[in-house]
């Protein structure tokens, strides 16, 4: 499971992301989000998987980003051009993958 979940985030381009949920549903099983998450906080390569593109369904940052945290996270997204709204979201359908 976890080697689907890391192809998948590969193939997710600078400057756009997806939720846990939606990398869930393209496996097949929308219910499997939080096991997305656990996948993506043990990546073994962050710098080819880049799991900084995976935002909440609400398009927030992980407050437990396991490369950083989420400030580190916010950056990196930045650096790629996705800006973040006052309340700290991302717009899901501009920036969404």
């Amino acid at each position: 499971m976890k080697e689907k979940i890391y192809e998948l985030v590969k193939n997710i381009p600078p400057g756009k992301v997806m939720t846990y949920g939606q990398i869930a549903t393209c496996l097949g099983n929308k219910n499997l989000s939080r096991a997305v998450g656990n996948a993506l906080h043990c990546n073994p390569d962050p710098t080819s998987i880049p799991c900084h593109r995976v935002v909440n369904s609400k398009g927030k940052v992980s407050s437990n980003y396991a490369f950083g945290g989420s400030t580190a996270q916010r950056m990196r997204l930045e650096q790629e051009g996705v800006v973040f709204k006052e309340n700290g979201t991302i717009d899901l359908e501009l920036y969404g993958f």
